[in-house]
């Protein structure tokens, strides 16, 4: 039996090459493009029906309030008064829904909710009001006005 060896050593399997795929976006252009914020919905504190506190409320979030609270609220987002929770103070809120008691003026508000429950002893002062059967008003009552007033104004720099 002969044994020989091969003039020819055996060749190496080339290594695996990797393109890069031509259907994606190009990345620089993706990179460049403005990051938007995702914006989360606004959180709600609540204030619980067995709760009496006395202070101030300012925020940008949404407020609850069952229990009974003396001071001034100003929100950005929405204020609730639930049935049986009183709030003795000012009251400022992009919306104010009221099935309590509001011992004080509501300054200002886009849209105001009276529910059959709800009592309002003071002055109220609204782009919006829905009013429910049942509810009670003791003040003097603005809404609507906000519409007049941007429409009577004239436009800086027009002539009179």
């Amino acid at each position: 039996m002969a044994i020989w060896k091969d003039p020819a050593p055996a060749s190496k399997p080339e290594p695996a090459r990797f393109d890069p795929p031509t259907h994606l976006p190009d990345l620089a252009a993706a990179q460049a493009a403005p990051v938007r914020a995702v914006e989360t919905p606004a959180r709600e504190s609540v204030i619980a029906a067995d709760l009496s506190i006395e202070g101030k409320i300012e925020g940008a979030g949404h407020v609850r309030i069952a229990g009974k609270f003396k001071g001034d609220v100003k929100v950005q987002g929405n204020l609730a008064i639930d049935q049986g929770a009183k709030v003795s103070g000012s009251v400022t809120a992009g919306k104010v829904t009221l099935a309590g008691e509001l011992d004080g003026n509501i300054t200002s508000a886009q849209h105001v909710e009276l529910l059959a429950s709800g009592a309002l002893s003071g002055d109220l002062k609204a782009s919006s009001l829905t009013v429910a059967a049942g509810s009670r008003i003791r003040g003097h009552v603005e809404c609507g006005w906000e519409k007049d007033a941007k429409a009577a104004k004239p436009e800086p720099g027009a002539a009179a």
